[in-house]
Protein backbone atom coordinates (compact mmCIF):
# COMPACT_ATOMS: atom_id res chain seq x y z
CA UNK A 1 0.00 0.00 0.00
CA UNK A 2 1.44 3.35 -1.00
CA UNK A 3 0.52 6.21 1.36
CA UNK A 4 -0.66 9.44 -0.13
CA UNK A 5 2.03 11.98 0.62
CA UNK A 6 2.93 15.34 -0.78
CA UNK A 7 6.49 16.02 -1.83
CA UNK A 8 6.60 19.56 -3.17
CA UNK A 9 8.56 22.24 -1.33
CA UNK A 10 5.34 23.92 -0.12
CA UNK A 11 3.57 20.71 0.93
CA UNK A 12 2.93 19.71 4.50
CA UNK A 13 5.51 17.35 5.96
CA UNK A 14 4.62 13.70 6.49
CA UNK A 15 5.10 12.08 9.89
CA UNK A 16 6.73 8.66 9.49
CA UNK A 17 6.54 6.27 12.45
CA UNK A 18 8.70 3.17 12.88
CA UNK A 19 5.71 1.54 14.52
CA UNK A 20 6.81 -1.98 15.45
CA UNK A 21 7.77 -0.90 18.98
CA UNK A 22 6.03 2.46 19.22
CA UNK A 23 4.12 2.76 22.52
CA UNK A 24 0.35 3.21 22.37
CA UNK A 25 0.46 6.60 24.13
CA UNK A 26 2.97 7.89 21.56
CA UNK A 27 0.74 6.64 18.72
CA UNK A 28 -2.18 8.52 20.28
CA UNK A 29 -0.17 11.76 20.55
CA UNK A 30 0.89 11.47 16.90
CA UNK A 31 -2.68 10.74 15.80
CA UNK A 32 -4.07 13.77 17.65
CA UNK A 33 -1.36 15.97 16.15
CA UNK A 34 -2.18 14.70 12.65
CA UNK A 35 -5.85 15.55 13.18
CA UNK A 36 -5.06 18.97 14.63
CA UNK A 37 -2.65 19.99 11.87
CA UNK A 38 -3.94 18.08 8.83
CA UNK A 39 -0.56 16.38 8.43
CA UNK A 40 -0.51 12.75 7.30
CA UNK A 41 1.00 10.28 9.79
CA UNK A 42 2.18 7.01 8.24
CA UNK A 43 2.79 4.14 10.66
CA UNK A 44 5.01 1.43 9.17
CA UNK A 45 5.33 -2.01 10.75
CA UNK A 46 5.67 -5.66 9.84
CA UNK A 47 2.21 -6.36 11.29
CA UNK A 48 -1.02 -4.46 11.66
CA UNK A 49 -1.08 -2.48 14.91
CA UNK A 50 -3.91 -0.58 16.61
CA UNK A 51 -3.94 3.06 15.53
CA UNK A 52 -5.99 6.05 16.61
CA UNK A 53 -8.99 6.54 14.33
CA UNK A 54 -8.26 9.42 11.97
CA UNK A 55 -8.54 10.39 8.33
CA UNK A 56 -4.93 11.60 8.60
CA UNK A 57 -3.43 8.33 9.89
CA UNK A 58 -2.33 5.53 7.53
CA UNK A 59 -0.92 2.08 8.19
CA UNK A 60 1.63 0.40 5.92
CA UNK A 61 2.36 -3.26 6.63
CA UNK A 62 5.69 -4.40 5.20
CA UNK A 63 7.24 -7.83 4.88
CA UNK A 64 8.13 -9.42 8.24
CA UNK A 65 11.87 -9.20 7.59
CA UNK A 66 14.38 -7.44 9.83
CA UNK A 67 14.75 -3.83 8.76
CA UNK A 68 11.93 -3.78 6.21
CA UNK A 69 9.98 -1.03 8.01
CA UNK A 70 13.15 1.07 8.27
CA UNK A 71 13.91 0.54 4.57
CA UNK A 72 10.37 1.54 3.59
CA UNK A 73 10.54 4.76 5.58
CA UNK A 74 13.97 5.67 4.21
CA UNK A 75 12.74 5.02 0.66
CA UNK A 76 9.62 7.19 1.03
CA UNK A 77 10.49 9.99 3.46
CA UNK A 78 11.60 13.27 1.93
CA UNK A 79 13.58 16.24 3.16
CA UNK A 80 11.59 18.14 5.77
CA UNK A 81 9.46 15.19 6.85
CA UNK A 82 9.40 14.10 10.50
CA UNK A 83 10.15 10.56 11.70
CA UNK A 84 9.71 8.84 15.05
CA UNK A 85 11.98 5.86 15.70
CA UNK A 86 13.84 4.15 18.55
CA UNK A 87 16.43 2.81 16.10
CA UNK A 88 19.50 5.06 16.15
CA UNK A 89 21.12 3.72 12.91
CA UNK A 90 17.74 4.24 11.19
CA UNK A 91 17.59 7.78 12.59
CA UNK A 92 21.09 8.40 11.22
CA UNK A 93 19.97 7.37 7.72
CA UNK A 94 16.98 9.69 7.96
CA UNK A 95 18.95 12.66 9.29
CA UNK A 96 21.41 12.22 6.43
CA UNK A 97 18.47 12.60 4.02
CA UNK A 98 17.20 15.79 5.68
CA UNK A 99 14.40 14.14 7.65
CA UNK A 100 13.89 15.40 11.20
CA UNK A 101 14.09 12.34 13.50
CA UNK A 102 13.23 11.89 17.15
CA UNK A 103 12.70 8.96 19.45
CA UNK A 104 9.68 8.09 21.58
CA UNK A 105 11.25 9.86 24.56
CA UNK A 106 11.56 13.18 22.75
CA UNK A 107 15.27 13.09 21.89
CA UNK A 108 15.81 14.90 18.62
CA UNK A 109 18.52 13.47 16.38
CA UNK A 110 20.48 16.03 14.39
CA UNK A 111 23.48 16.08 12.10
CA UNK A 112 25.41 17.46 15.10
CA UNK A 113 24.53 14.69 17.59
CA UNK A 114 23.75 11.53 15.61
CA UNK A 115 27.34 10.27 15.34
CA UNK A 116 27.78 10.59 19.12
CA UNK A 117 24.49 8.71 19.67
CA UNK A 118 25.69 5.94 17.36
CA UNK A 119 29.02 5.72 19.20
CA UNK A 120 27.32 5.44 22.60
CA UNK A 121 24.91 2.82 21.24
CA UNK A 122 27.79 0.77 19.81
CA UNK A 123 29.81 1.12 23.03
CA UNK A 124 26.85 -0.11 25.13
CA UNK A 125 26.32 -3.01 22.73
CA UNK A 126 29.98 -3.98 23.02
CA UNK A 127 29.80 -3.84 26.83
CA UNK A 128 26.78 -6.14 26.90
CA UNK A 129 28.39 -8.50 24.36
CA UNK A 130 31.48 -8.79 26.57
CA UNK A 131 29.37 -9.72 29.58
CA UNK A 132 29.42 -6.36 31.37
CA UNK A 133 26.08 -5.33 32.81
CA UNK A 134 25.41 -2.05 31.04
CA UNK A 135 22.76 0.24 32.48
CA UNK A 136 19.30 -0.44 31.14
CA UNK A 137 17.06 2.23 29.72
CA UNK A 138 14.73 3.69 32.33
CA UNK A 139 11.06 2.79 32.35
CA UNK A 140 8.60 4.44 30.00
CA UNK A 141 6.10 6.32 32.13
CA UNK A 142 4.24 9.63 32.40
CA UNK A 143 7.45 11.69 32.51
CA UNK A 144 8.76 10.16 29.28
CA UNK A 145 5.37 10.56 27.58
CA UNK A 146 5.29 14.25 28.56
CA UNK A 147 8.84 14.75 27.25
CA UNK A 148 7.92 13.12 23.96
CA UNK A 149 4.72 15.17 23.61
CA UNK A 150 6.55 18.42 24.28
CA UNK A 151 9.45 17.67 21.92
CA UNK A 152 7.19 16.29 19.19
CA UNK A 153 4.82 19.27 19.32
CA UNK A 154 7.70 21.75 19.21
CA UNK A 155 9.39 19.92 16.32
CA UNK A 156 6.18 19.52 14.31
CA UNK A 157 5.25 23.17 14.85
CA UNK A 158 8.68 24.24 13.61
CA UNK A 159 8.34 22.05 10.49
CA UNK A 160 4.90 23.53 9.77
CA UNK A 161 6.21 27.10 10.09
CA UNK A 162 8.81 26.32 7.42
CA UNK A 163 6.19 25.19 4.91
Amino acid sequence: MQPETQSSANALPTIWVDADSCPLRVRDIIGRAADRTGVTAVFVANRKIPLPPSTHVRMVVVEAVEGSADAYIVAHATRGDLAVTRDIPHAADLVERGVVALNDRGTIYTAENIRERLSVRDFMHDLRASGVDAPERSRFGPKEIALFAQSFDKTLSARLRLK
